[in-house]
């Protein structure tokens, strides 16, 4: 076989109801005294954000927290998390919380030792190698929903808040020493958190499933992935206070993260530009513009998705897979267009642009091109 190419698997991961309690000793192993506890506005009053507070106080290594996260973190979030770090005398990172909260958290202990901005850091080639590696705090990631997957990532995505483009910046020590991953947490999420970010774990594997890229242990996580969420994110919209379906659902969410190395493709990079201008919840735009993006991969991915069909227990190949899409968003009231999300057609052409130099675009099946980029925003809209 020729294929030469580099292959990365996650992090030491604590899973299981209740693991939380194991905060401190997580903190203690990664080598923090003084943490800094990172996650938003809306988790931060919350009892869960209080306990995990209580439990490193009792531990001896402060209660300090950070919260001016946005739902699509930028620049400015960023330049007041390093402030409060650096004030604090913070040695390491709790990032806790969702998408934004631990993308937030990782870069904040990423960046806090760095002389160069942010932005020359973007996953580009071998940017990564400008940081200086020895300045990077470590960090414990707790996730409290399950979709994203940053929690076993090794970068963060940033939006600039000049341009409202949104950047992926890497580095592999932004892995976490540590995830604490414990479904109790994320039982108190609100019905529409639960439906946006477990259609983003589903998102993260069919993309990853469909890439052309080469990566069998990828593809391989990323099909049972799927399955994980057919079965699963229909029980924890149903019954929130399903454990046993909302672990599957943060091993899917996981997943989808490890499996994504392989390459993600049109569903992020149409979503990416809408979020940064529209500032919409990422999952529910990847569910929204999913359909359209199918239709166009068709011909390159038919003989793959029939075969993740019969996996997952769903007959008539591609076309039966494309109505399960349909039926689960429909059946989890994930709107049909983006309108419904606030998204108008004035920014169309900037939108395309967007995507079009967007880091996923590169893995769609089908090469992503002005006219088709065009006609999927206008289909979606």
């Amino acid at each position: 076989m020729s294929v030469s190419v580099n292959w990365s698997y996650p992090t030491s991961i604590r899973f299981g109801a209740g693991r939380i309690s194991e905060l401190a000793d997580a903190c203690k192993a990664a080598g923090m005294r003084r943490p800094l506890l990172v996650t938003d506005r809306g988790l931060a009053p919350l009892p869960i954000t209080g306990k995990a507070l209580d439990i490193l106080e009792d531990a001896g290594l402060g209660r300090a927290i950070f919260c001016e996260v946005d739902p699509n973190p930028n620049d400015n979030n960023l330049a007041a998390g390093i402030a409060a770090f650096k004030a604090g005398g913070h040695d390491g990172v709790v990032a806790f919380g969702g998408g934004s909260g631990l993308d937030l958290g990782k870069l904040i202990a990423f960046m806090a030792g760095q002389t160069r901005p942010v932005w020359d850091f973007e996953d580009i080639g071998d940017w990564w190698t400008r940081a200086d590696s020895t300045k990077i705090a470590p960090i414990v990631a707790v996730p409290t929903t399950a979709g994203t997957g940053s929690e076993v990532g090794r970068a963060g995505v940033l939006t600039n808040s000049e341009s409202h483009v949104k950047k992926v910046i890497f580095h592999p020590k932004m892995l976490p020493a540590v995830t604490i991953c414990d479904p109790e947490l994320t039982v108190g999420m609100p019905k529409v958190i639960t439906v946006g970010t477990g259609m983003d774990a589903f998102a993260h594997c069919l993309e990853a499933y469909s890439s052309s890229f080469y990566h069998p242990m990828s593809q391989g996580i990323a099909l049972e992935g799927m399955r994980l969420v057919k079965e699963n994110l229909p029980r924890v919209v149903a019954e929130p206070n399903d454990l046993e379906a909302r672990g599957h659902m943060m091993s899917a969410a996981a997943m989808g993260a490890v499996a994504f190395q392989k390459g993600l493709g049109a569903v992020h990079a149409l979503s990416h530009p809408v979020g940064a201008l529209y500032n919409t919840h990422h999952g529910m735009t990847n569910a929204v513009v999913m359909p359209p993006v199918l239709r166009l991969n068709r011909s390159a991915i038919e003989a793959r998705i029939a075969k993740a069909a019969a996996y997952m227990d769903i007959s008539g190949g591609f076309d039966g897979f494309y109505e399960f899409v349909l039926s689960l968003r429909s059946e989890l009231g994930v709107p049909d267009k983006l309108s419904a999300l606030g998204v108008g057609r004035d920014r169309i052409d900037e939108m395309v642009g967007m995507a079009l130099v967007d880091p996923t675009a590169g893995g769609n099946p089908v090469p992503m091109t002005k006219t088709n980029t065009r006609a999927l925003y206008e289909e979606s809209i």
